[in-house]
């Protein structure tokens, strides 16, 4: 018997603290270790919502005394984004409506899902990296927040 749309969204609902990075630059097929934060949360209500920061992100000493370079270097350290999604139990598609990089908002990013206990496995299909640009597939690892 299949389990019902319901049932397989609460599957994914909740929050979940990033573990890993992992990129793979399509054009050599190198696998680098990034050392990324962030989060990602699934509502039951059909949106969900992520934040990730590369964790060489620059530290201006106050934005207004941000140079132009600093400035750039904030946008281009930072992934956030909400959307509503879709999930079928392999895969989830976030259709996203609001984001820091006005290219994404819009589209819909498609993640690849696979369950290890608490840890929630999202594998990027080949795109140019939000970060510089190259062509790379991204396996993010996060784990699921404890219920109080």
């Amino acid at each position: 018997m299949a389990k019902r749309p319901d049932r397989i969204k609460a599957e994914l609902v909740g929050t979940y603290k990033l573990l890993d990075t992992r990129l793979t630059l399509l054009d050599t097929g190198q696998t680098l270790p990034k050392n990324d934060t962030g989060f990602v949360m699934y509502g039951r209500d059909g949106r969900m919502m992520a934040m990730i920061r590369r964790e060489d992100r620059p530290k201006p000493v106050t934005i207004d005394k941000a140079t132009d370079q600093e400035c750039l270097e904030l946008f281009r350290s930072m992934i956030a984004y909400g959307a509503t999604y879709t999930f079928d139990g392999m895969t989830v598609e976030h259709h996203i409506d609001i984001s820091l990089n006005e290219t994404w908002t819009g589209t819909t990013q498609i993640r690849d899902v696979k369950r290890d206990g608490s840890k929630l496995i999202l594998s990027t299909r080949p795109a140019p990296s939000p970060f510089d640009g190259k062509m790379v597939s991204a396996t993010l690892t996060w784990e699921k927040f404890r219920e109080a």
